[in-house]
């Protein structure tokens, strides 16, 4: 019978990269993250021994707690969420079947150091249009919910990021930018390891929106205009980012499960 307070690895993976991903909690112990420094996608490390200090912070969440083969801690974590009211499962297998069946993993030393809230902070130029929304987008949905992205004069992205220690990103000669005919989206989905083929054929569009090439698929061209539609709808760059997100929420799954699909118009006298 299966069991109702665990999930599935396939169940699981439908819901990674979605707006409504519940929180992912990996509570393996140090030995095992550190035989395998790699992360669920937007997954969060918490030691399962102060549950009870750190359950509060996930009221009102949906959460998926994973430890190494889904036993004794992450049913545990699970259990003490449920009594805190939290609405939590345990992941089926845990990290090594989710491992095991190729599941998207984030490399964790690609990730950039945190603030005291645990928060990667980035930096870029404003008046974002492609990239500078594509990246934001990738770090929010796969690596870091709680992302800080701050948008200044393009001359100022190297001072505020040594000033208030973020990473720059989408800047001339940083690690986070272009490489060859490639663009920053793509540098990302390549350094965090993230190289699946929703992922791949997203970054496609981007790349052919963000580099001109609109020949590149026939999405380019469509994209591109939706995303300067944007930067003309909104003065603000983090109001900007907020109404992106939808947009590449749409191509994610699209590029997932939808590429297949057509619409037309009915023909009369036929089955619609």
């Amino acid at each position: 019978m299966p069991s109702t307070t665990a999930i599935t690895i396939p169940q699981l993976i439908r819901l990674v990269g979605l707006p409504d991903a519940p929180v992912l909690i990996d509570v393996r112990i140090d030995e095992d993250y550190a035989a395998d420094p790699r992360l669920l996608p937007a997954s969060r490390r918490r030691d399962f021994r102060t549950v009870s200090a750190w359950a509060a912070e996930f009221s009102g969440s949906k959460v998926v707690v994973i430890c190494q083969r889904g036993q004794k801690l992450s049913q545990g974590v699970a259990a003490w969420l449920r009594h805190e009211g939290i609405a939590a499962e345990s992941l089926e297998g845990g990290f090594e079947a989710w491992a095991a069946a190729k599941a998207p993993l984030v490399t964790a030393s690609a990730v950039p150091p945190r603030d005291q809230k645990g928060r990667t902070v980035w930096v870029t130029r404003s008046r974002p249009k492609v990239d500078r929304i594509a990246c934001p987008w990738l770090i929010r949905r796969f690596v870091d919910p709680d992302a800080v992205f701050l948008f200044v004069d393009p001359a100022e992205v190297p001072l505020v990021a040594d000033r208030f220690a973020a990473v720059p990103f989408d800047i001339e000669g940083v690690f986070w930018s272009h490489r060859g005919d490639r663009c920053t989206f793509d540098t990302m989905i390549e350094e965090f390891g993230l190289r699946v083929e929703t992922l791949d054929r997203l970054a496609l569009i981007v790349r052919g929106a963000d580099t001109a090439r609109l020949d590149l698929v026939p999405q380019a061209a469509g994209f591109l205009a939706a995303s300067l539609g944007l930067s003309r709808m909104f003065r603000d760059d983090l109001e900007q980012l907020e109404a992106g997100m939808l947009l590449y929420d749409a191509f994610f799954r699209w590029c997932r499960d939808a590429t297949d699909e057509t619409h037309n118009w009915p023909v009369a006298g036929k089955a619609q």
